[in-house]
């Protein structure tokens, strides 16, 4: 099987969810036969939760469509170095791969800050792929927040 990328959808997704006012941050599931099982932008301001990160939507959508609580086999591919919260359920799901564009030095949760999968008490940890179309991520994120500093 040929490797394709799925980040090209995650971008689009969070393209979305900036044009919904939202943290543009977006996250697709992807089977082992490479179709995308579920596909979601961040959401925490229109529904007034704040666990629905992209994440943690494309994560439930899938369980929810499968039919399962675990995601074995499946991949993750999402514009935004997951915070902890994401990172623990990506642990949970039993994610296989997690591919991510953009660093997140103040809130992430796999490289910087909790590191969830480098704790003991992690109890699955998956394949870390980073730095997938970083760049085009980092600019959806500084140009949503710029746009908003110079609107407040």
């Amino acid at each position: 099987m040929v490797f394709r990328s799925h980040m090209a959808r995650a971008l689009d997704e969070a393209r979305d969810a900036a044009a919904r006012g939202e943290v543009p941050v977006g996250a697709v599931v992807v089977a082992p036969d490479g179709t995308v099982v579920a596909a979601a932008g961040n959401r925490t301001r229109e529904r007034n939760d704040p666990t629905a990160h992209a994440e943690m939507l494309a994560i439930r959508e899938a369980c929810a469509r499968l039919g399962a609580e675990r995601l074995t086999n499946h991949d993750l591919y999402v514009t935004l170095e997951p915070c902890p919260m994401c990172a623990g359920a990506i642990s949970n799901a039993r994610i296989r791969r997690l591919y991510y564009g953009a660093q997140d030095a103040k809130s992430g949760g796999v490289a910087h800050g909790a590191r969830v999968f480098s704790h003991p008490q992690c109890h699955h940890a998956p394949e870390i792929y980073d730095g997938v179309n970083a760049r085009e991520a980092e600019t959806l994120l500084t140009t949503f927040f710029a746009a908003k500093r110079e609107g407040a």
